[in-house]
């Protein structure tokens, strides 16, 4: 999605559909002890069932809030790219465990042969933290522009 709606994104998934989980973690780096890791440290883990999810963008960065106490302040001083939406979807097996489905690019997300969506999961990384928001269902969206044709596309949340 382009990067110059984001906070207008991130305003309409929070108002219109229903938050279900904050997962924050950073993405590598160094231990105390000077030591590389790959792996990333789980900042926030929060279940948002009955809970309201809220932001507030400053010059001081973003500060993401949990019933109106804030739990994580994003500076905003490393910022490439905008939200990406992601579609967990579960095609139905014999055996009734169902196979998550992996889309490439260049697929329509309406496309009436897919299941419908389980979850929509709001995702960005923002000073090397990634933010993923999940939502139950699909988070609707409506095609923007091309990034480069011919599978490229970037939306925008509807």
């Amino acid at each position: 999605m382009p990067k110059r709606l984001d906070f207008k994104h991130l305003r309409l998934c929070l108002e219109k559909y229903q938050a279900n989980r904050l997962f924050i973690r950073d993405c590598g780096g160094y231990d105390t002890n000077g030591k590389y890791r790959m792996q990333g440290l789980t900042k926030v883990d929060e279940d948002l069932e009955g809970r309201t999810l809220g932001f507030r963008k400053e010059r001081s960065g973003l500060y993401l809030m949990i019933d109106s106490e804030e739990v994580f302040h994003f500076l905003l001083k490393d910022y490439d790219a905008g939200f990406s939406l992601a579609y967990e979807r579960i095609q139905p097996t014999e055996d009734g465990i169902g196979r998550m489905i992996m889309l490439s690019t260049g697929i329509d997300p309406y496309d009436q042969n897919l299941p419908e969506p389980r979850k929509s999961s709001l995702r960005n990384i923002f000073d090397n933290h990634l933010v993923e928001i999940s939502f139950k269902g699909r988070v609707h969206l409506q095609f923007h522009s091309w990034w480069e044709k011919p599978h490229w596309k970037y939306w925008m949340v509807i």
